[in-house]
């Protein structure tokens, strides 16, 4: 038996391979019809499925091939066979695919599968906060390469003298909500501020959002007196035309004042049609959030899902070192996890949801 044997074996149990590839069966049989394509956005939703479900399956089948090649040659090495190279590279893949199919199985939440929107804001301390957001921002971008997902920054607001005041980003990719929302909540900073002459330690916080994109055949009642619809120039990045006409768009629900804008898309009507998108999944999430809040209003551990909590600290001066004060995780390679490095907070904090039973 592989060292990973025991790992693979709860794996496989928890993800039900076989429940998986019936699904994959169905969701192919209805891609396959010749009507498919005449209800075009339940298409794009069936063929993201397809895509996410695709995946989790491939990663089951690579990790069984994984642990039959290891344990083939495991065989071959107590033969005294001269494997034992072919071996340990064998080991390696397995323990890889191992520990990315057990994250996978870590979510179990309605919309983990969805895609998501992340959006980065500058707390209070000027431009020392704007530079640590825009940090931040360029983390979780180079997070989303490292997984593979398709990111798309739809609105940013840069800052007068450096960083940003906010960012939105649409991240599209297997599981997409279900890793990016442990990172909910306030992310603190501490460093010699580089913006200071007198060269001294500053704290600043940048607090994340991310809510699930909600699906277009999920009925979100939006009252068209309930809106105010400003446009304006663009100020971003984009070439002449999003500078030179009133493209950006900045919708504002009224009841709930939820703000949001979009100024990244060529025309108008494409800025308005992504802004719409992401106000109907902040207004889902916020349902989502007063049903979840009403049934942990009794529970100890309420204070950690109310926006604002401390998650984290990024201490660069006078040591080096991030700390998850949810779980206790402390990791001292500060420069890999803001080079977009997160599996190992991420997987720490969805290991502690399941043992919370959150």
């Amino acid at each position: 038996m592989t060292p990973c044997s025991a790992r693979w074996t709860s794996c496989g149990g928890f993800f039900d391979l076989a429940g998986k590839e019936s699904a994959l069966a169905e969701l192919d049989a209805l891609i396959s019809a010749p009507t498919f394509w005449d209800d075009a956005p339940r298409a794009q939703e069936v063929n993201r499925r397809r895509r996410d479900i695709g995946a989790q399956v491939e990663s089951a089948r690579r990790l069984a091939r994984a642990s039959e090649d290891a344990e083939v040659l495991r065989q071959l090495v107590q033969e005294g066979e001269e494997a034992t190279a072919d071996y340990a590279a064998a080991l390696d893949t397995l323990e890889t695919v191992t520990s990315e199919l057990e994250l996978a199985t870590l979510l179990t939440g309605e919309q983990d599968a969805s895609p998501a929107i992340l959006t980065v804001h500058a707390g209070a301390g000027g431009t020392e906060s704007m530079d640590w957001a825009a940090m931040l921002l360029r983390m979780y971008l180079r997070w989303c390469e490292r997984r593979g997902w398709r990111a798309r920054v739809i609105d940013e607001q840069p800052g007068e003298e450096a960083g940003i005041k906010s960012a939105t980003v649409e991240v599209d990719g297997v599981n997409a909500f279900g890793f990016l929302k442990p990172e909910v909540g306030v992310h603190r900073l501490v460093r010699i501020s580089p913006f200071d002459a007198a060269a001294r330690r500053h704290t600043s916080f940048a607090s994340v959002s991310v809510v699930p994109v909600v699906a277009d055949d999920i009925d979100i009642v939006i009252e068209d007196k309930d809106l105010r619809i400003d446009t304006y120039r663009s100020s971003g990045a984009g070439g002449q035309h999003v500078n030179v006409t009133d493209s950006a768009v900045r919708i504002t629900h009224l009841p709930s004042g939820i703000v949001v804008s979009c100024q990244n898309e060529r025309s108008q009507h494409k800025n308005r049609a992504v802004a719409f998108k992401v106000l109907r999944s902040r207004l889902a999430e916020r349902e989502r959030q007063k049903r979840e809040e009403k049934r942990l209003a009794a529970e100890a551990e309420k204070k950690d899902i109310a926006f604002g909590s401390q998650i984290r600290s990024y201490v660069l001066q006078p040591y080096r070192l991030i700390k998850d004060h949810r779980t206790g995780l402390e990791i001292g390679n500060v420069d890999r996890v803001l080079d977009g490095d997160l599996d190992e907070l991420v997987k720490a904090e969805l290991g502690a949801r399941r043992a919370r039973g959150a």
